[in-house]
This record gives C-alpha cells, sequence and structure tokens, in this order.
C-alpha cells in the first residue's frame, strides 16, 4: 500500500515517497565517514626515496583524553591534558580585565558612598536585595545585578567611566571592590556557571 487517505482535513501517511530522501541521506553520511576512516597504503609513485618514508607506520590517532598523572605512561590512543590547567581554563570566566587608572579614580567616589551606605544597613539590621539594590541607587548609578538573598547579597554595578563597584554584604561580611569586568562580562559572574 503506497498511500493511506483519510477523510478531507485528516493527516495522511506516507509510504514509499519519503523513503528515497531518506535513503539518499543515509548514503551521502555513510559515504562521508568512510572517506574519514580511509588509511594510506604507503605505496607512492613519486620516488624510491618518498615510497621508503611512506611506508613507516603512522602513529595512533588520540580516541579519549585522559589526565596527566606523574610516573604513569598513557596508553597510545589517549590526548593527555593536564587536569589543574583545564580546570583553571575553565574558571577563567571570572577573571577581571584590567582596569585604566582613570577608570578607577572615578569609581573611588560612588564606591565609598556604596560602602558607607551599607554599613548603615548593615548597622540598623534591615538587610534585604531590595535594600541593597536602593543603596546603589541612591549612589547614583543603575543597571545594578544583585544575587542573594535576606541573608547575603552580592552586587555588581557598572562603574561612571568603565569596570565595576562590585562585593558583598551580609551581617558578618561587607567588602566593596573597584576592578574591571569579568572575561563573560559584566561585573558579576551568572548564577549556575
Amino acid at each position: 500500500m503506497d498511500r493511506v487517505w483519510f477523510h478531507e482535513g485528516m493527516a495522511r501517511i506516507r509510504g514509499d515517497r519519503s523513503r528515497g530522501p531518506r535513503l539518499l541521506l543515509v548514503i551521502a553520511t555513510t559515504m562521508l565517514l568512510a572517506g574519514c576512516a580511509t588509511a594510506t597504503t604507503g605505496l607512492s609513485t613519486a620516488s624510491p626515496t618518498a615510497s621508503a618514508s611512506a611506508t613507516a607506520s603512522p602513529s595512533p590517532t588520540p580516541t579519549a583524553a585522559c589526565p596527566q598523572v606523574e610516573g604513569v605512561e598513557l596508553p597510545p590512543d589517549c590526548a593527555p591534558y593536564d587536569p589543574d590547567n583545564a580546570m583553571a581554563q575553565n574558571d577563567r570566566y571570572r577573571d577581571r580585565v584590567d582596569l585604566s587608572e582613570a577608570s578607577r579614580a572615578a569609581a573611588e567616589r560612588p564606591a565609598t558612598d556604596i560602602r558607607t551606605a551599607l554599613k548603615a544597613l548593615r548597622a540598623s539590621g534591615d538587610l534585604s536585595v531590595d535594600a541593597v539594590e536602593d543603596a546603589i541607587s541612591d549612589a547614583g548609578l543603575s543597571d545594578i545585578q544583585i544575587i542573594g538573598d535576606e541573608r547575603a547579597v552580592a552586587f555588581g554595578v557598572a562603574a561612571p567611566e568603565g569596570g565595576c563597584i562590585f562585593g558583598e554584604v551580609s551581617a558578618d561580611v561587607l567588602s566593596v571592590e573597584v576592578g574591571g569586568i569579568i572575561m563573560d562580562g559584566g561585573c558579576l559572574p551568572a548564577v549556575g556557571h
């Protein structure tokens, strides 16, 4: 049966007509993958010296990444990597870019205003995300990034001439710093990153 037709407005199920494009896709994929798996025979018609060097056995292609461990020889199918270096590279998104002295100087005044307001907020015991955001807004800054709750709030805000003012406030901690943006962009890392 080539097709099954239903009443008008209902779907139809196609039979043999859809097999052609699918078969073509399977054949093309198979040929593409087979082309990647071919090996050289080592024979060369260029010159006798070229064929002598071409007959050397090829080195195995790594199929897995293996951590380098001191004193342990890795199998030939492993691509070695330094796990500590890999982790350090993975955490680079939190690193801050350098900030010019002019940008740093322009950020010091609002940073001092924020620090003063947050000290007063901690002393009052009225620590909340909204209260921290209001304290930063009162320093004349906008586009505030806030992460936290009533126990602790991390914040970051664009400084007047580039860079960031960022820090944390809780019942036990108050930090307000000036620095460049993080490598991911912005003043705070994304939640869950």
